[in-house]
């Protein structure tokens, strides 16, 4: 079949009756026309001119008049994103540092100055504005690099949450592999500082799990995270407990992905002991960790083991309590598109379509810049009572 912006229009009219499982006859009835007009209209032999007409159309087939238009059935905008990310790429590539080529008129920032700017991406970021994140990444990895070189110990930090924030941006690009490289260079660039080593050992996680590294994402992440346990976790600091529950539920998603229930159910008990210390509201390192992110993981480990029906119990339960509320944008859409993909696997088409559409009402970036979320907007619009807002979402996207 044809790319559906290049049909004419009546060809399109009669794709979304067929999507809509509606007879010719039927579709005449609710138009309150005669099938006889419905099916010259579909056959290009009658011409939509009337804008009042193409609204009743679209209104009977639950979809947005531009798509039948076309205006709004072309594919998103990748190009900018990719265009983005190339500088993104550039910065990681540029030695100009290691081989002692200073860039004209650039100086070097004061600490507090590029302490603010790394958190204001880290802030960007989790409310997933992705573009945004893309844009200001290259001059912050230019600016963490020389501050750095200037000053080893006073800049670590900085180009350590640098690499991170670009790790963590790339792999929902889908840039498993330049994600890779950033997380790698946060873990030599932290390397003799335990907490540091632990902070970038989270993106290294979810970087070696992205790519299908289970094993590795698995023991690194335990051996992070034990490295910096606290003796007694009832004397332990919130930041400390948050950071080494991270990487135990980072190590739980691992083995959960590779098929481990047992090692998956263990590290999550034990994250959630430390999370009950932590409490739910708190961003300590950038992990929101707490209860309410813990059992979200809870959701993802058991939707990876198959086990949708528990997972969808889940959610529902998880996503009722406060603490769901405070968590950070990003991290509420991603787990949306998780509630999306359990409901598809549990037959309730329904409740998929709510998720994803909350999860797009909520983060727009999760669901239109990610290349995995596209396959879970495919999914939930092939079904035939999906809502026109799904509808309209696959056809931007291109995956109607």
């Amino acid at each position: 079949m044809d790319s559906l912006e290049s049909l004419p229009v009546g060809r399109r009219v009669a794709y979304w009756r067929g999507r809509r499982k509606l007879s010719q006859q039927v579709f005449a009835d609710r138009l309150g026309k005669s099938k006889s007009w419905v099916d010259k209209v579909e056959r290009g032999i009658r011409s939509l001119d009337k804008v009042s007409t193409l609204h009743d159309i679209a209104a009977v087939l639950r979809i947005d008049a531009a798509v039948l238009l076309g205006r709004d059935a072309q594919p998103a905008d990748v190009t900018g994103r990719v265009e983005g990310v190339e500088h993104v790429r550039e910065a990681l590539s540029t030695y100009d540092v290691a081989v002692g080529r200073q860039p004209a008129r650039r100086r070097v920032l004061a600490a507090d100055r590029l302490a603010q700017d790394v958190a204001h991406a880290w802030i960007t970021f989790q409310h997933a504005r992705y573009p945004q994140v893309t844009a200001m990444l290259p001059e912050l990895l230019a600016a963490a690099q020389h501050a750095h070189a200037d000053n080893p110990e006073q800049g670590r930090a900085a180009l350590v949450e640098a690499y991170r924030v670009t790790a963590s941006l790339l792999v929902k690009l889908g840039e498993v592999d330049l994600a890779w490289l950033a997380a790698d260079r946060a873990m030599l660039t932290a390397t003799g500082d335990p907490v540091l080593v632990a902070a970038a050992a989270v993106q290294l996680g979810q970087v070696l799990r992205a790519s299908g590294r289970v094993r590795a994402a698995l023991s690194t992440a335990l051996a992070a995270a034990y490295r910096i346990a606290p003796p007694d976790p009832d004397d332990a600091p919130p930041p400390q407990l948050s950071l080494c529950g991270t990487l135990l539920v980072q190590a739980a998603l691992a083995a959960a992905r590779h098929g481990d229930d047992r090692t998956a159910a263990d590290l999550l008990d034990e994250a959630a002991a430390m999370a009950a210390r932590v409490g739910d509201g708190h961003d300590h390192h950038r992990t929101a960790f707490g209860p309410t992110a813990v059992d979200l993981a809870r959701v993802a480990v058991a939707l990876d083991l198959g086990h949708a029906h528990d997972a969808v119990v889940g959610h529902e339960k998880t996503t009722a309590r406060d603490g769901w509320r405070w968590l950070p944008v990003e991290h509420r859409a991603a787990h949306l598109l998780d509630a999306t993909r359990a409901y598809l696997h549990t037959d309730d088409p329904t409740n998929a379509a709510r998720a994803l559409v909350e999860a797009d009402r909520t983060a727009p970036a999760e669901v239109r810049q990610r290349p995995a979320a596209r396959d879970v907007v495919a999914q939930v619009a092939r079904d035939p009572h999906a809502p026109a807002t799904i509808v309209q979402l696959a056809a931007t996207l291109g995956v109607t």
